[in-house]
């Protein structure tokens, strides 16, 4: 047999690991926090094992956990002491997540963005101020021009409390140009945003909604977040965002949406971030406890896979365990 192409000649122990084509590092990575107004004490998340919900007396000590791995970034999630119809403890000074942040920012040196949304600061769960009526009239949800105000409001607060990047992430149309528009008349026109651009109505989230307390009370996300079904769609919502001035670009889900990852990468020159959801955590998690699978193993790979597809940056409940690995 003579082979003239022997493809196995690069895969042996000492060419392997210089012909890599894909290298993830702890710097890739970026781990959610969940600060809880409500307690007093770390909260674990029954469905998101190895995490908890904690009080903001205790942000900087779990941020301090997630530095010592060699991770250098966090985005912030908070539960508030109270919510009502429009959100309104999203924005105040004395807000959880600003709180927090302010905490963050002073004692520890992580890079610090903060998720702005209003689903969980609202008493009905959706991410923004609802249509007349929509309670009752499943072709009504939020109003997405009277949301856009209160979501400036957020970003500004956030970043008076010390965020250094701001992730818009309820999927309304206009929300980065209005986000800019309203840092920039702050005087933080050099404070970058990451937007959720292409988001999806997936059914991957289910375990976040039990750590961010913010399922939506009645109906779905079906109106403003994307359907499954559509990757063309994607290219538009991304182009939009960029063209209102995304600096960065994300993608979630992460894992069933790998050809929409790879097809931002490959569309744009911007940064390009991928959200490795509370689903694909919790399912991986549930496999390895029945010893169907290595949990460090899969872990690994499935964040090799999101850098793989064009993914700069990959928000990830994995980050920690990842990058002690790593």
């Amino acid at each position: 047999m003579d082979f003239h192409h022997r493809p196995r000649r690069l895969r042996t122990d000492g060419l392997r690991p210089l012909v890599s084509e894909t290298e993830l590092s702890p710097t890739d990575l970026v781990a959610p926090v969940f600060v809880d107004a409500t307690t007093d004490d770390r909260v674990e998340i029954d469905s998101m094992p190895g995490h908890e919900r904690v009080p903001p007396e205790a942000c900087v000590d779990r941020v301090r956990e997630i530095t010592d791995t060699g991770v250098e970034a966090v985005i912030v999630f908070g539960i508030p002491e109270s919510k009502d119809e429009t959100g309104t403890r999203a924005w105040v000074k004395d807000g959880v997540v600003q709180r927090a942040v302010r905490r963050i920012a002073a004692e520890t040196d992580a890079y610090v963005i903060t998720d702005a949304c209003l689903c969980e600061y609202t008493s009905h769960g959706h991410c923004g101020i609802l249509e007349d009526g929509a309670e009752s009239d499943p072709r009504l949800t939020v109003d997405n021009d009277a949301t856009l105000e209160r979501l400036q409001r957020v970003a500004v607060s956030h970043t008076e409390a010390g965020a250094d990047m701001i992730a818009p992430s309820g999927m309304m149309d206009g929300m980065v140009g209005a986000i800019r528009g309203a840092l920039d008349g702050a005087g933080y026109e050099n404070l970058p945003i990451m937007s959720y651009a292409a988001k999806y109505e997936s059914a991957f989230y289910g375990p976040f909604r039990d750590a961010a307390d913010g399922a939506p009370a009645f109906g779905d996300r079906r109106h403003y977040q994307m359907n499954p079904a559509n990757a063309r769609e994607a290219r538009r919502e991304v182009a939009l965002d960029a063209e209102e001035g995304a600096d960065v670009l994300m993608v979630k889900p992460a894992l069933p949406y790998l050809d929409v990852v790879a097809d931002v990468r490959r569309s744009f020159d911007r940064p390009v971030a991928a959200y490795n959801v509370s689903g694909e955590y919790a399912m991986l998690h549930a496999a390895a406890d029945r010893g169907w699978l290595s949990l460090e193993a899969v872990a690994h790979e499935s964040l090799l896979s999101i850098k793989r597809a064009g993914a700069d940056l990959i928000i990830t409940y994995f980050a920690e365990d990842v990058a002690d690995y790593l």
